[in-house]
């Protein structure tokens, strides 16, 4: 699949965690309303797998969002099975989003471990900022999304579920097949991504669902079901923005 493509750019995001049955009805929704994925498998064409590995410090400074740690995430994302992998930063700057990345085939991901190899390709910008912020992989999280997208005036906006989420701790640059754990098995996560302001098919979904955005973290979620911070002082979902 593409869906492992370059960003679409939106520069903000508002994120719900919703209890699945309301999911479920979401998903209805959005599937009346919105274009699937261009990317998507599945019956309605809008669904995909996908793996991400995330990177954080032995203090755990992306975990706890200490200074600069909180405004930053980097991670290695797979969708499905595919030969390549993304390596992304994702970058919060008050309000607005940014996200880089750039693909590598998944044979030489464990390349990126040692130091000097790849130099001068697309992966150096990586490689440096996580070497400069001491970051090593984690865990990897994994979860079934399903997309939906608007062409409204506005421009282009997109709608994600995310369920099925599960867990498994790493700590090499590679993909883990091993059993995981699940995650937030009675919830879904929610998120709208838009370029401007908010498209008023998004308004309409909030007013029908009655929904309160709320800071959900994948992979603080993960760190903390997986035994990987102590303590684990925090909520899976308060409301904030600041994802």
């Amino acid at each position: 699949m593409q869906a492992a493509g370059p960003s679409h750019g939106f520069t903000s995001e508002i994120k719900f965690v919703v209890d699945a049955a309301i999911g479920g009805q979401i998903r209805e929704w959005a599937r009346a309303r919105l274009a699937p994925d261009p990317h998507g498998h599945g019956p309605f064409g809008d669904e995909y797998r996908v793996s991400s590995l995330y990177f954080d410090t032995p203090a755990r400074d992306v975990f706890h969002r200490r200074g600069s740690y909180g405004r930053s995430k980097y991670r290695i994302r797979r969708y499905h099975q595919e030969p390549s992998v993304f390596l992304e930063r994702k970058l919060r700057t008050g309000g607005k989003l940014s996200k880089r990345r750039s693909s590598i085939a998944l044979g030489t991901l464990p390349l990126l471990a040692v130091n000097g190899a790849l130099n001068g390709d697309s992966t150096f910008w990586f490689r440096r900022r996580v070497a400069l912020r001491g970051l090593q992989p984690v865990c990897q999280v994994s979860y079934i999304r399903t997309a939906r997208q608007s062409t409204a005036p506005e421009g282009i906006a997109r709608l994600t579920l995310d369920s099925a989420l599960e867990a498994v701790a790493s700590d090499v640059f590679s993909f883990d097949p091993r059993p995981v754990t699940p995650l937030l098995s009675d919830v879904m996560i929610l998120e709208l991504k838009y370029r401007q302001s908010l498209p008023g098919v998004f308004k309409d979904l909030v007013e029908t669902f009655k929904l309160r955005p709320q800071r959900s973290s994948k992979y603080r979620v993960a760190a903390d079901t997986l035994g990987l911070v102590v303590p684990a002082t925090y909520d899976v979902a308060s409301p904030s923005l600041n994802a």
